[in-house]
């Protein structure tokens, strides 16, 4: 049994410019959290970003959408969990993943940031890897030249179809995650 999570970070950017865009997936998959749990973001000044608190099944998780941008994500994820002195691997952060396809999502500890900006940055400043990571699928656009476009750009309609069908799938096994039941819910998303 792993610690159960009890804060969950979406990473992505603010502002209405980067709303539909792929980098912002994390919030995506809170803003469902919220949809299905209840409760409303609210901005925190002191954990530069919005929040929200919801229960699932008992549990009362925190809930963090940054808005520092995406290269700064770390600053509001420390302020938050250390504000409430949480451990590092009671956090979950859920992203956009490059190297996987739309309609997948994985879940892992650890692990290095494959170049991922707001996984960097929180690395940097929690000075530690053992958080959860949620990663979101929404493919590779081919060429490295294009990766800054590609995250920062809406995906196709069939592609944002998939994406939000993993972050269903997502949703609907966090009571387990947030229970601390990690392999329970890696059998459940990587047998798909």
């Amino acid at each position: 049994m792993a610690d159960p999570v009890q804060l969950i970070v979406g990473l992505g950017n603010p502002g209405e410019k980067y709303t539909g865009t792929r980098h912002n997936a994390g919030f995506w998959f809170l803003d469902e959290l919220i949809r299905r749990h209840g409760g409303s973001f609210r901005s925190e000044g002191k954990f530069f970003g919005e929040t929200a608190r919801i229960t699932v099944d008992g549990r009362e998780v925190h809930l963090l959408k940054p808005m520092t941008f995406m290269n700064r994500s770390g600053q509001s994820v420390a302020a938050l969990a250390n504000f409430f002195k949480l451990p590092v691997a009671s956090v979950l952060l859920a992203h956009d993943e490059l190297d996987l396809s739309p309609g997948t999502v994985r879940l892992k500890r650890g692990g290095g940031h494959g170049g991922h900006n707001g996984l960097r940055d929180t690395e940097r400043v929690l000075g530690s890897r053992e958080y959860l990571r949620l990663r979101i699928g929404i493919g590779h656009p081919g060429d490295a030249a294009l990766v800054t476009p590609w995250v920062l750009g809406r995906p196709a309609p069939d592609d944002r179809i998939a994406i939000e069908q993993a972050i269903d799938r997502a949703v609907d096994i966090m009571p387990q995650l947030i229970a601390g039941e990690m392999g329970r819910v890696m059998n459940e998303l990587h047998s798909r």
